[in-house]
């Protein structure tokens, strides 16, 4: 799939990934399946992250988690078409990520494939909105935290992307 994203500054100076198609259309639920099917084409690539420079690799277990995870479970409407459009634009969120804070991993579950901890980090990106005719009426701004797994090897993976909320006093016009 052919991705149509670029990285713009809002007013403040703060970078924003513009993702200037929807992937991912449905009235009713997103098709998590194809989600996963998507974020497949990223397993093996690396990004970095401009404010820190960390090296972020893409591993086999982000597209299960991405789609499959209990956040994703939970959401609904707006927040799900969001996350399911955002997974077009994982190396640009990932390189304009801020923030950066640690966490102590806390799950059994996760001590062997996150034995350093988990990383978060902030990142924003738009998506459009389109009247009754098809043509881009605006773009909403959306903020997310992106959720790192720091592997034994001493490696980091991107392991999901949560927290997403619509910033509703910001957004973009064309």
């Amino acid at each position: 799939m052919k991705r149509n994203v670029s990285v713009i500054q809002d007013a403040d100076g703060n970078n924003i990934v513009m993702i200037n198609d929807i992937a991912f259309k449905g009235k009713r639920s997103v098709e998590w399946s194809d989600v996963e099917k998507y974020l497949r084409q990223y397993v093996g690539d690396i990004y970095r992250i401009a404010e820190t420079e960390d090296i972020i690799y893409i591993g086999t277990d982000l597209p299960d988690e991405y789609s499959g995870s209990n956040y994703t479970k939970h959401i609904k409407g707006t927040i799900a078409k969001a996350k399911a459009n955002a997974a077009q634009a994982i190396p640009e969120m990932i390189e304009i990520a801020t923030s950066k804070t640690f966490e102590d991993n806390k799950k059994n579950k996760h001590s062997r494939h996150a034995k350093n901890g988990w990383y978060r980090y902030d990142t924003r990106f738009a998506l459009p909105v389109y009247d009754e005719n098809g043509d881009v009426e605006r773009y909403n701004v959306f903020s997310a935290r992106i959720l790192i797994r720091h592997a034994s090897s001493g490696k980091m993976y991107l392991y999901d992307v949560l927290k997403i909320k619509k910033e509703t006093s910001k957004s973009c016009q064309e």
